[in-house]
């Protein structure tokens, strides 16, 4: 079956946003508009189409992203083009709807890395939010292009010029109004637009029918000054057209767009647009603009892939006849299909039945069936061409960010990285049949999620479960109860502290064992140095001659990587740390690589203590807001908690306090604060770094490991 619409009319775009800003009802509003749903569903009703899984329903709140396939005709197709649907009139929209919760931040940046663009969402009160932030790094990161949605401002409170000066301020200067809205909370009735200088409101029952109405007169005067800003901002652009607008000529509306477009595309110019989704305001507007200045995969630079045999960079083109190049981005388990792998095509076509080279893990696996999903109903087709999002049902030994291609031709992507779990549980089984269940469980939920580790403790038999926060541990054991049916008993929240080095230290390490036969010989001398924060590990080989046969140095990194498992002070994992090999010595008949293991293991035990160990807590960002009364009460208590303000900011009513503070403070902050404040305060938290613990809590945890 041949490929149903040009690639010029796809768009790969992601809806993120900081919770509670807005988001699922923003992608509730385009599957209604886009006819994929006859009714609209509300996230406060627990009807979301967009948050399917029982426990999104529940709480409110998006958990895993959800990824659909829509169409979309722009609101001002001429009717007999309507009728005919003539071609180029029709986008093909991959769509994903994004968690906002900080513990599921890993789903927002796999998404955006395979997505051409984002519509990020803002509330209209609260302007950038923390987690606004971590969203737009990682957008930066990808050099995602964006268009942001300022919604709810039907709320009591709401400020498109606040909201819009704190995205300036706190995110990019490179951001411009495109439209102003008309009135803001409960007289807000639709908007301008600054480019067509039109004033639209929205009428019907459920804001269908756009109605091009006066500009009110008191907004004239602001239409003028933000038309001529946007316009300075757009012809910047283009030499030639900034030239004809110094000189007094202004360019066509169409020219404009095709200038905005490239400045949008390039990630220098960011429109700003305005809305209530859940009053059915600006929505269709929205999809408009995706289609006008969002790319489409021919609008961005070709992929770049490391040949799997030479290592050499290769551009992959966005092309159904190029070599095919996948992404693998997410594993979820669906309880009608089994295990699903939702992967992104950057080049070339999958047939169903074909043969795939997972170039990652250096496997062959077969494509059984090939599904369009939308939310969680799903569509099966024969074959899935470039820059479409689809899932593949039954891959075995595919994990997020395999690299999917054909044996012929295998290339690798660049990996994706995550951040490493903050909190952990110990969790068991509440009865002997749950045992068998529970392992099974937990292996699905750790290869869907990669935030998600589960270790056993050797010594004491225990499983440890880490994720990222306590609503994210509690989503997975309330998942492992509710779709693998396990019960289990889950300790009490411990902190993932880990443990890192302060200074240069040098040891050698030699495993010497005669036994009756062949005995064992291996000796390795090792420097090592404290790496930044954020580091990681590195181990570099210095060997020079033969000193140290080449097929025993993975025995040796192997022997390093364990031992950094299992810590210095306190058995926390060490980090942060540069390992050096640059000597040693080996016996003709007694080496081996077990012998250079355990060589490798005493030399790191020998210069660790001497290397001035520390152990390191996680400090997380958090904000408190609260109504002005309780400031004082609050502010000395995060004082008390051995936190850091960083600022105190004021919106109408409230006021939010920005602070750092170590995890170990903060369990059960959210009752504390709701009885600090009658039930009025909230807050929200993410990791912000590691730090070095003071010596009386390191002394305490090192105590409490004994």
């Amino acid at each position: 079956m041949p490929r149903v619409y040009p690639l010029e009319r796809v768009r790969d775009f992601g809806i993120i946003a900081h919770i509670d800003a807005g988001k699922t009802t923003v992608s509730e509003r385009i599957l209604f508009y886009t006819g994929i749903s006859h009714k609209i569903g509300e996230v406060h009703e627990g009807e979301a189409v967009m948050d399917w899984m029982d426990q999104e329903r529940e709480r409110g709140i998006t958990i895993t992203s959800a990824a659909t396939t829509c169409f979309w005709m722009p609101t001002f197709t001429n009717e007999d083009d309507k009728i005919n649907n003539k071609a180029g009139n029709t986008y093909r929209f991959n769509l994903i709807d994004t968690p906002g919760h900080i513990d599921f931040t890993v789903e927002v940046k796999r998404s955006l890395r395979v997505l051409d663009g984002a519509v990020v969402v803002f509330d209209g009160v609260a302007g950038v939010e923390p987690q606004s932030e971590t969203n737009w790094r990682y957008a930066d990161e990808f050099m995602v292009p964006r268009i942001c949605f300022i919604n709810k401002l039907d709320r009591t409170g709401a400020s498109f010029a606040k909201s819009f000066q704190s995205i300036l301020d706190r995110l990019t200067p490179n951001a411009v109004m495109i439209q102003l809205p008309i009135g803001l909370e409960s007289e807000h009735k639709g908007v301008v637009d600054l480019l067509a200088k039109k004033a639209y409101h929205f009428e019907g029952e459920r804001g269908e029918k756009i109605v091009e109405v006066e500009i009110p007169a008191d907004m004239v005067e602001e239409v003028t000054k933000r038309r001529a800003i946007l316009i300075e901002k757009i012809v910047e652009q283009d030499e030639a057209m900034m030239e004809r607008y110094l000189a007094g000529e202004t360019p066509s509306l169409a020219e404009l767009k095709v200038a905005l477009r490239k400045g949008v595309i390039k990630v220098e110019i960011i429109p700003v647009m305005a809305g209530s989704a859940l009053k059915n305001k600006g929505v269709q507007f929205v999809l408009d603009a995706v289609v006008d200045y969002l790319p489409s995969p021919l609008d961005l630079p070709p992929v770049k892939a490391h040949d799997a045999e030479t290592g050499e960079e290769v551009e992959r083109l966005p092309d159904d006849n190029a070599p095919f190049t996948a992404l693998a981005f997410k594993i979820a388990t669906d309880p009608f299909v089994g295990s699903l792998t939702f992967f992104r095509i950057y080049s070339g076509t999958l047939k169903k039945g074909s043969y795939i080279y997972n170039a990652t893990k250096g496997e062959k696996e077969r494509v059984g069936r090939i599904l369009r999903m939308h939310a969680n109903d799903r569509e099966e087709v024969d074959e899935i061409f470039a820059g479409d999002i689809g899932a593949l049902v039954g891959m075995k030994n595919t994990t997020t960010g395999d690299t999917l291609t054909y044996e012929d031709n295998p290339v690798f992507l660049e990996k994706m990285t995550f951040p490493e779990p903050v909190i952990s549980v110990r969790i068991e089984p509440k009865t002997k049949a749950d045992q068998e269940k529970m392992g099974i469980a937990l292996r699905k939920l750790s290869e869907e999620d990669p935030t998600f580790r589960v270790s056993g403790n050797a010594e004491t038999g225990e499983t440890i479960i880490a994720g990222m926060g306590e609503l994210h541990l509690d989503v997975l054991v309330e998942r492992m109860k509710r779709e693998f049916k396990v019960e289990a008993n889950v300790g009490r929240p411990q902190v993932s502290y880990k443990e890192t080095i302060r200074a240069h230290a040098e040891a050698e390490g030699k495993y010497i064992k005669q036994s009756g036969g062949r005995g064992q010989y291996g000796h390795v001398k090792i420097k090592m140095d404290p790496l930044e924060r954020g580091g990681g590990f590195e181990f570099v080989n210095e060997i020079k001659g033969a000193s140290i046969p080449t097929e025993y140095i993975p025995a040796v990194e192997k022997g390093i990587k364990e031992s950094l498992d299992r810590g210095i002070l306190a058995g926390y994992k060490v980090i942060d740390t540069k390992v050096t090999l640059y000597d040693g010595s080996f016996h003709e008949v007694d080496s081996s690589e077990a012998a250079f293991k355990m060589a490798a293991s005493m030399a790191f035990k020998a210069a660790a203590s001497m290397a001035k160990p520390v152990i390191l807590e996680p400090i997380m960002q958090v904000q408190v807001i609260i109504p002005d009364e309780y400031l004082g009460d609050v502010s000395g208590d995060v004082s008390s908690k051995r936190g850091r303000i960083e600022s105190i900011d004021d919106r109408p009513m409230i006021k939010v306090i920005n602070a750092v503070i170590p995890l170990a403070e903060m369990f059960g902050y959210a009752t504390k604060l709701r009885s600090m404040t009658q039930g009025r305060g909230n807050y929200t938290m993410e990791f912000s770094s590691y730090e070095e613990a003071p010596t009386n809590v390191a002394t305490t945890i090192i105590e409490g490991r004994k």
